[in-house]
């Protein structure tokens, strides 16, 4: 079986769950030979709201099973809406505060849905952490509910996963691995005998390095023709995949899934997934930045030099690569020769366009191409086309070399993978060159930052830093519009965060919702039913400087540590700088002599194991920045105050933020309202979500930015807050009332 596949019988149908109406579609793809294949419209069974929302209702299955049993209204009747956009191919945006059981809420019609209709339903999330909760733990329980099997699956990236014929390859040549080699030899062991083939489930974690030589890349794959085909854990779980009802996934890969069907490969047949005509986005919050990170563009130097290495390279006096094996079955074998002096000019100009980019970035770490900074780009830009010219020439001699081998010879493991890294390297041609025409491609930003390895991937002499060239499209909700809202029979988006302010407009606006027709769109608001006015506290220092006063830094360093003592450590500490984060936290370790808990930061260790000693150790404190900001869940009592430094607006530094900040000041808008504000209030209240997580927990929520108070904007943060008490006062006495609203 596959990691976190859970296959069972389809045991029928549940007749009672056919309401009298029906509705009209496409059936879009056989499921266990259920249904052919076919683009004629059917006659789809609706599912009656009111037997549906029965099941977690008192006196229904889930009464019956759970002896803790308590009925949720709110939760009913989030439910039976999401009934309701599949009984009427609605696109649904529902705000599901914290507590109200969203995943029952979506599984259940989307189960219901999938068994009656014989149709498949994608779930998209956006943590690791939901996905295995809903394939570990909430459909098998919502399996019991309904009294059904349903075959489901969960996919990830097929980077996740070993390529056998890279492995097998890999071991063959283990004395190149210089240091790796014990490394290679586990994994291949540890293959022999995996159901899986799954990174998580190796016994060990493999460095980056090692695991990139041998995981399954698109670029290397021969599909078909592939000698181990039979034995890829990646076709495996595609082809439990293709006869599954339910497929779970994160956003990245159900966008990698569109862009594929938008590239030319429909929505009829499969793609990086099975074909679909229902979607439910769980943590929707995040699909604008999911679907921008996806649908962006970058290069670098370890790409470019991974694919060229591939193709040639040359050791001492040895040449080698794909380049080489192509030219043995080629009329222009000649063409090869080339090579040498070429992919040395390629080298040679990928180095100066690092010079030339770290020059102009000089302490910077990133920077955008448009009218203010096209003359400094000036010297980068003549890099970059000198380095497009170069990789143009390379790609027009493979091009030449694969012209001329006949088709009797081109099912050729080796050829199969050079047109694959072929079609890479004239993608990054064309990315290159559009550089150079920037100015005429105003829907994208053009922008280069510059990173840093990580310490195991880091090499003696070797320079660390290195340089990104990235096009990002300013605006995703056109693509997400062509590529999802109009493709799709349903879809459903929820989060505990999708309002700001006092409704939907900004989230619907950005993710291209608002481009659908407006009797198509239901939106519903579905609160926590937490007792948020008894268990939780919002307080605010009102003596506080302003984060723009030059002694911000100073008085948080000092009141943050009395924060800490307040409460007993069980604090997380949420900053918007990891510079601020790291100066404080050296504060609060010399100002906290004797203290009984461990005082964490984010970067000295890794998230999930910081995150595990933070829930065990109850007086612990955890000091940390964006990863933390969303997607954490600590109930109990480790956690009972979340102080968040600044209001989280963003770094005016981000080439994209201030490129779509830009665009809305052109048309006449107000970008801090529009933009700035907006997107810090959704930040804004997945911090705030982290502390309440269950019904009997209690807490302090304090927010060391007194803005919210007296500025104008404040409204938007205050007015999404939920219902509970506020203090405005100075530090000394809510000290004093925090405490006494922790321990009381």
């Amino acid at each position: 079986m596959f990691e976190l596949t859970q296959f069972a019988l389809q045991t029928g149908v549940l007749a009672s769950f056919a309401a009298s109406g029906k509705t009209r579609g496409f059936v879009s793809k056989k499921l266990g030979g259920d249904v052919e294949d076919s683009e004629e419209k059917v006659e789809y069974k609706k599912i009656n709201e009111l037997e549906a929302g029965g099941y977690i209702s008192q006196g229904g299955t889930l009464s019956k099973l759970s002896d803790s049993f308590e009925e949720r209204p709110v939760q009913v009747e989030l439910l039976q809406n999401i009934v309701r956009a599949f009984n009427e191919n609605k696109i649904a945006v529902f705000e599901a505060g914290t507590g109200v059981g969203k995943s029952y809420s979506y599984l259940i019609p989307s189960m219901l849905w999938a068994l009656v209709n014989h149709e498949r339903v994608i779930i998209s999330t956006g943590t690791i952490n939901l996905q295995q909760q809903l394939c570990e733990k909430d459909v098998p329980a919502v399996e019991k509910i309904i009294g059904q099997k349903i075959k489901y699956v969960l996919m990830k990236g097929r980077q996740n996963y070993i390529c056998v014929r890279r492995l097998n390859d890999a071991a063959s040549i283990l004395d190149l691995f210089e240091g790796e080699s014990d490394e290679l030899k586990k994994i291949a062991e540890w293959a022999q005998n995996s159901p899986t083939g799954s990174k998580s489930d190796l016994p060990f974690m493999p460095g980056e390095n090692v695991w990139s030589k041998v995981n399954s890349e698109s670029d290397a794959c021969m599909g078909k023709k592939c000698p181990f085909f039979n034995e890829c854990f990646v076709m495996k779980v595609r082809k439990e995949a293709a006869a599954a009802n339910l497929i779970i996934v994160n956003h990245h890969l159900l966008f990698a899934d569109i862009e594929s069907r938008l590239g030319g490969a429909g929505y009829e047949d499969a793609a990086v997934l099975p074909p679909y005509r229902h979607i439910i986005f769980d943590e929707a919050h995040g699909i604008e930045n999911a679907a921008t990170s996806f649908f962006s563009e970058s290069v670098n130097r370890f790409k470019l030099n991974k694919l060229i290495n591939q193709m040639y390279r040359r050791r001492k006096n040895s040449e080698s690569g794909h380049l080489f094996s192509l030219a043995v079955l080629s009329s222009n074998e000649e063409k090869a020769g080339e090579a040498y002096e070429i992919t040395n000019k390629i080298k040679l100009s990928i180095s100066n366009v690092e010079i030339a980019a770290k020059d102009l970035l000089n302490r910077e770490y990133t920077m955008r191409l448009y009218e203010g900074t096209a003359r400094d780009f000036g010297p980068l830009l003549v890099a970059i086309g000198e380095l497009a010219r170069a990789l143009g020439s390379f790609t027009g001699i493979i091009r030449e070399i694969m012209d001329g081998i006949d088709e009797d010879d081109k099912d050729a493991p080796f050829y199969w993978e050079s047109k694959i890294i072929l079609r890479h390297l004239e993608d990054y041609v064309i990315l290159l060159k559009n550089f150079s025409v920037w100015n005429e491609k105003p829907d994208d930003v053009f922008w280069i930052q510059k990173k840093r390895l990580p310490p195991d991937l880091q090499r003696d002499g070797a320079d660390a830093e290195y340089v990104t060239l990235t096009q990002t499209p300013l605006d995703i909700s056109h693509l997400m519009n062509e590529g999802v809202f109009e493709q799709m029979s349903t879809v459903v988006c929820t989060s505990a965060t999708l309002k700001t302010g006092r409704d939907f407009s900004y989230w619907m606006h950005r993710t291209g919702v608002s481009l659908s027709e407006e009797e198509r769109v239901i939106k519903g608001e579905f609160p926590s039913p937490f007792p948020y006015n008894k268990n939780m506290l919002f307080v605010v220092p009102k003596d506080a400087p302003f984060p723009d006063n030059i002694q911000y830094q100073q008085w948080i360093e000092m009141a943050i540590p009395r924060l800490i003592q307040a409460a007993a450590g069980r604090t997380l500490v949420l900053f918007t700088s990891y510079e601020s984060l790291k100066s404080a936290h050296r504060a609060a370790v010399a100002s906290l002599p004797g203290f009984p808990g461990r005082v964490m930061k984010q970067g000295e260790d890794d998230n999930g194991k910081l995150l595990e000693a933070f829930k065990k150790e109850n007086e612990s404190v955890l000091f940390a920045t964006d990863s933390f900001w969303q997607g954490v869940d600590i109930p109990g009592e480790s956690l009972s105050q979340v102080i968040i430094v600044k209001l989280p607006f963003t770094v005016p530094n981000d080439p994209v933020f201030v490129a779509r900040a830009e665009a809305i000041e052109k048309r006449g808008g107000s970008s801090f309202m529009e933009l700035s504000v907006p997107e810090a209030v959704i930040k804004f209240r997945q911090g705030i979500g982290r502390l309440i997580r269950r019904s009997d927990d209690k807490g302090v929520v304090v927010v060391l930015d007194r803005r919210i108070y007296e500025k104008k904007y404040g409204w938007n943060f205050i007015a999404n807050l939920n219902d509970c008490k506020q203090l405005y006062e100075p530090l000394s006495e809510l000290t004093g009332r925090i405490n006494s609203f922790i321990f009381d």
